[in-house]
């Protein structure tokens, strides 16, 4: 499957940006969904699951109410609501596929596709 990460850009600290990202070459809904995020120098961190109907969700603890993971199967497309943003949070997001939603959903490893990532920046 590929995917399509976009909705990125800069944003004040405090603010929000939704981020999508859209898959093409094999169904959809066979895949569970995560984002990921990388800030220079840092390793890639896990932010957000979402299983294949949308039904169970699982969030990183350092942005728990405040982001917002969802699909629509019908749009091939995974959403990341992201609100009250931090300068810290300021990285690279990745969209990512995995055949199968498990309690490693946070491992990086897990996951059998990845997009191009798209950069988020956030000013203080």
């Amino acid at each position: 499957v590929q995917l399509q990460a976009s909705g990125g850009g800069l944003v004040q600290a405090g603010g929000s940006l939704r981020l999508s990202c859209a898959a093409s070459g094999r169904t959809f809904s066979n895949f569970a969904m995560g984002w990921f995020r990388q800030a220079p120098g840092k390793e890639r961190e896990f932010v957000a699951a979402i299983s294949r109907s949308g039904g169970r969700t699982y969030y990183g603890d350092s942005v728990k109410g405040r982001f917002t993971i969802s699909r629509d199967n019908a749009k091939n497309t995974v959403y990341l609501q992201m609100n009250s943003l931090k300068p810290e949070e300021t990285a690279v997001y990745y969209c990512a596929a995995a055949a199968f939603y498990s309690g490693t959903m946070y491992y990086a490893g897990t996951y059998d596709y990845w997009g191009q990532g798209t950069l988020v920046t956030v000013s203080s």
